[in-house]
């Protein structure tokens, strides 16, 4: 009986040990880089729904972003987004059900509020996440110009942005909501 209690209370302690032991580890880690600063994790908190929701303020206009485009881009993705050694961003000849399809921003992406984040986060190559905001939106601008989507005179920014109804849109499946209405 007296050992029975002793084996209990033995499995009791060894087991409140290793929680107690897994637990200092968590909090630890593996021990590898550092903890992110409060100032790091907000530049990384960029985002931007296709809605628009977490687009900045400021604003760009088409002749902006042709500016920018041709000190930024250009060398890259050749004169008016043709292509170079980077993918060709307008002029597509070919439809996504041609037997070569061409995917540039006109006939391929779904919501400018996207082409937006993405320059922001990745571009240009060499120096990824450089373009000021008032820059990002500028390029933006000309590119959906370069693709027939705007008007030349027209300025881009967190409202107008958002309303811009790119050609391919409903050319997505949304698997989520196929599988809500499968159920």
């Amino acid at each position: 009986m007296m050992s029975k209690k002793i084996l209990n209370l033995s499995f009791l302690i060894l087991t409140l040990t290793g929680i107690n032991a897994a637990a200092v580890e968590t909090a630890l880690g593996p021990k590898l880089g550092r903890a992110a600063s409060a100032e790091e994790i907000a530049r990384w908190e960029i985002s931007v729904m296709p809605d628009g929701k977490g687009l900045p303020e400021g604003k760009g206009t088409v002749a902006e972003g042709e500016s920018v485009y041709m000190s930024k881009c250009l060398s890259c993705h050749g004169p008016k987004g043709e292509g170079a050694s980077a993918d060709q961003l307008a002029f597509a000849q070919m439809e996504l059900t041609d037997d070569w399809p061409e995917k540039t921003i006109g006939s391929y992406w779904p919501y400018a509020t996207t082409l937006f984040d993405f320059n922001r986060r990745s571009m240009p190559m060499q120096a990824p996440g450089s373009l000021t905001d008032e820059e990002t939106y500028a390029v933006t601008a000309y590119l959906l110009y370069l693709n027939g989507i705007i008007s030349e005179n027209e300025v881009m920014d967190a409202d107008s942005l958002a309303k811009v109804r790119m050609p391919n849109r409903f050319g997505f499946i949304d698997v989520y909501e196929q599988e809500k209405t499968a159920k």
